[in-house]
């Protein structure tokens, strides 16, 4: 019996550009796992409270962002005082890679705003 072919996987420059929320979340769970509360929660305080999701709102994208490959439900993970019927999410490997090709992306966007001066070159 021969074994079956594995499916090539997906060039992560075939998902871009992503949206700017997908990319907040996926930022925020750069850090370690979250359940959706928690990524709503650091998306306000990143955005020094402008972007504000409805819960309703923040579960479509991660349920896209999930559906996509790039997120997973992480394992079990309930601290004593956790209300057991949170989800927590982590980033997969493959959404990792996703993401770091979007910041590429905007980086070089970045670079010809630089250029064309739009905005001045950021100093490191």
């Amino acid at each position: 019996m021969t074994p079956t072919p594995r499916a090539a996987p997906p060039d992560p420059d075939s998902l871009l550009p992503l949206r700017p929320l997908d990319v907040l979340v996926l930022t925020m769970l750069v850090a370690g796992e979250r359940h959706g509360y928690g990524i709503r929660q650091d998306i306000l305080d990143h955005s020094r409270g402008r972007i504000e999701l409805e819960a309703g709102s923040m579960y479509r994208h991660i349920r896209h962002l999930e559906d996509e490959g790039l997120v997973q439900p992480a394992a079990a993970h309930h601290a004593p005082d956790d209300d057991p019927r949170r989800i927590y999410y982590s980033l997969t490997p493959f959404g990792r890679r996703v993401l770091a090709a979007e910041m590429r992306r905007l980086r070089e966007l970045v670079h010809l705003a630089e250029s064309r001066r739009v905005i001045a070159p950021a100093r490191t």
